[in-house]
């Protein structure tokens, strides 16, 4: 796909992994819309810097586990924008829990995590598909962990939400073509604000990767870039984590 003239919508996509990916979008010529829940001030921050890479950018509220509201984002983004191009399910939740902790680890953890990164991945894959179909086809990247397939992570729903993402990509995969494209990223530990107070924990992981460092949202963005400029990759799960988990 030549991104020149696209638009992309983009899950939380006003810090971290989904702004690298906005920007990086934006450079290649496509629309972006920043998708947030909380971070206002953040999402509209990144919009700016967007359209003054040229393209169009505005940032839109949504919870996407609520699903009416996913569905009004999906609305209003083609009553602004007139198509849409490219979704990245970049919006995601988790609470530390121990994985031997089984007691600590809530009714509610499980629901808000599986309502969150499951739940509202197929939301918003559902509310985009009839737009990407009258714009012509369209690209799908939801963004996974290496949590999902070693099942190593910050809590078991938390690693159990990104399986979940994982099989859910391969199903929409086969259900979605040829028209529309589908695909996961599963980064390891990524250097963002979200583990900003982690120094020990990402020394551990920069020591126990084959590349001796942690990704930066860039490398992902990089993944998402050659995920939307492909026209025949679909169903996959491309992992970015510098070696950490062969």
């Amino acid at each position: 796909m030549n991104l020149k003239g696209k638009v992309a919508l983009i899950t939380g996509g006003g810090t971290g992994i989904g702004r690298e990916i906005g920007l990086s979008f934006a450079r290649e010529g496509a629309g972006v819309v920043v998708n947030y829940s909380r971070s206002e001030k953040e999402a509209n921050a990144t919009a700016q810097e967007i359209r003054d890479l040229g393209v169009p950018s505005s940032a839109i509220k949504a919870d996407v586990s609520q699903d009416a509201q996913v569905r009004a984002m999906a609305d209003k983004v083609m009553e602004e924008c007139g198509r849409l191009d490219i979704l990245v399910n970049c919006a995601g939740t988790t609470t530390f829990v121990k994985m031997g902790d089984l007691e600590g680890l809530t009714e509610e953890m499980w629901d808000r995590t599986l309502a969150v990164n499951l739940k509202g991945t197929f939301f918003c894959c559902r509310a985009a598909v009839p737009a990407m179909k009258s714009s012509g086809g369209g690209n799908i990247i939801n963004i996974s962990s290496i949590a999902g397939p070693t099942g190593i992570g910050s809590s078991i729903a938390y690693c159990a939400s990104k399986a979940g993402v994982i099989c859910m990509t391969k199903s929409l995969a086969r259900v979605l073509a040829p028209e529309i494209q589908v695909n996961t990223i599963a980064p390891g530990f990524v250097d963002t604000r979200w583990t900003a107070d982690w120094p020990e924990f990402k020394a551990m992981h920069e020591e126990a990767t084959p590349m001796k460092r942690v990704a930066q949202p860039a490398d992902i963005a990089e993944a998402a870039l050659f995920l939307v400029r492909s026209d025949f990759v679909t169903g996959q799960v491309i992992t970015v984590d510098g070696g950490k988990s062969m």
